[in-house]
């Protein structure tokens, strides 16, 4: 990867079995890993134009001692270009789902902005949103 191909913001996860998440990123959700060092529990992983930074844990940067679910507070959505085909691969793989897929429409001054939408929780039950545009619209 060259330093234009990296995202502005790049959310580094940390992870109680980095294997156990690197496999659930890759095998079931479809990530690919851009580069990685598996000797130090960790990978740089991509789908579509989201990336996502996966590392076993280590206290190094720490703020406080983590409980699962990690995360709190916080979900990151990451757009895809087919959210129904998704959704099934991880109903099909029996990945408990958060939330289920949906239309959601937000409001942007007088616009709405629509998404297909669902989530579910990774490993360590970080809450993702994997979302598909749909389009904007007046409001109503």
């Amino acid at each position: 990867m060259t330093a234009s191909s990296y995202a502005a913001l790049v959310p580094e996860l940390s992870c109680s079995d980095f294997q156990t998440s690197l496999v659930f990123y890759t095998d079931k959700l479809g990530f690919e890993v851009m580069h990685g060092r598996p000797e130090n529990g960790f990978a740089y992983i991509a789908l579509g134009k989201a990336q996502i930074m996966l590392e076993q844990s280590n206290g190094f940067w720490s703020t406080g001692e983590l409980q699962k679910p990690f995360g709190r507070g916080i979900n990151f959505q990451i757009l895809v270009n087919d959210v129904e085909q998704l959704y099934e691969l991880v109903v099909s793989q029996n990945i408990p789902v958060f939330a289920n897929l949906e239309t959601s429409w937000y409001r942007i001054d007088q616009r709405e902005h629509g998404q297909r939408e669902f989530l579910m929780q990774d490993p360590d039950g970080y809450l993702l949103r994997f979302s598909e545009d749909i389009g904007d619209r007046p409001v109503r």
